[in-house]
């Protein structure tokens, strides 16, 4: 990425409250599946501008807190975001692969696809807590062959499978699926909204070439998504080592 374009990212992305689909509903789920509560250790990896942080957070008063992103402006927005609960929840910049633990859980919302999931996941089970769990949601075909519209959406992700590829990949890494469920409509929605709201705003700002770019590309992908917006989901699922 150039330095333009990436300034013309930081632009669009700047002050949007999520940086991928989801609601505070996944985690109040996966917390319910995994009854999890009390001092524990979790580790909200590619936490992004903290919005998972933030809700773990609220849902977990006596837990010791961690995000972490490879993106120093979106270690800056959740720091902000998350600084009100004080030095139990901290945010640092750094590598997903290099993360130590010992965790209790370690949460990651649409970034696990930057390792590989079962590349990941084999990774992280040296930074679990015995009993510890790992909680990610990676992009999934509801249907097999893909829809055109999905095939449309996911075209920068080919190696995207229908839920049983994801589960061989969590198997080949050594681990089992507890649970999982889908992440689709609403979610989604919730994410592009602000985005879309941001990008029309820019518009009337005379954007330079760059961010000419960059918001016609975030468009595509909206305008992608509401044309096919029942097919295109990501999986959450909960996974433990075996």
């Amino acid at each position: 990425m150039t330095p333009d374009a990436r300034e013309a990212f930081f632009t669009l992305h700047r002050d949007l409250p999520r940086e991928g689909p989801g609601t505070p509903d996944d985690v109040h789920w996966a917390l319910a599946q995994l009854r999890l509560s009390g001092d524990v250790r979790v580790l909200d990896a590619g936490c992004g501008p903290g919005a998972d942080l933030e809700t773990l957070a609220d849902a977990l008063p006596e837990a010791r807190l961690h995000g972490l992103d490879g993106v120093e402006h979106f270690v800056n927005s959740a720091k902000e975001r998350v600084a009100r609960f004080g030095p139990r929840v901290s945010v640092s910049q750094g590598d997903m692969s290099a993360v130590t633990g010992p965790y209790d859980l370690i949460w990651c919302a649409g970034a696990l696809y930057f390792l590989g999931v079962t590349e990941g996941l084999q990774i992280w089970r040296k930074a679990l807590q015995s009993g510890g769990a790992v909680v990610f949601s990676e992009p999934v075909l509801l249907s097999t062959p893909a829809t055109d519209g999905a095939r449309r959406f996911w075209h920068e992700y080919p190696q995207i499978t229908d839920l049983d590829g994801i589960k061989a990949r969590v198997d080949q890494a050594g681990f089992t699926k507890r649970a999982h469920r889908m992440i689709v409509g609403a979610p989604w929605q919730a994410y592009y909204e602000p985005m879309q709201s941001r990008i029309d705003m820019l518009r009337d700002e005379n954007p330079d070439a760059a961010l000419i770019a960059a918001l016609d590309e975030n468009q595509q992908e909206i305008d992608h998504w509401m044309a096919a917006k029942d097919d295109i989901a990501y999986a959450l699922l909960i996974v433990s080592p075996t």
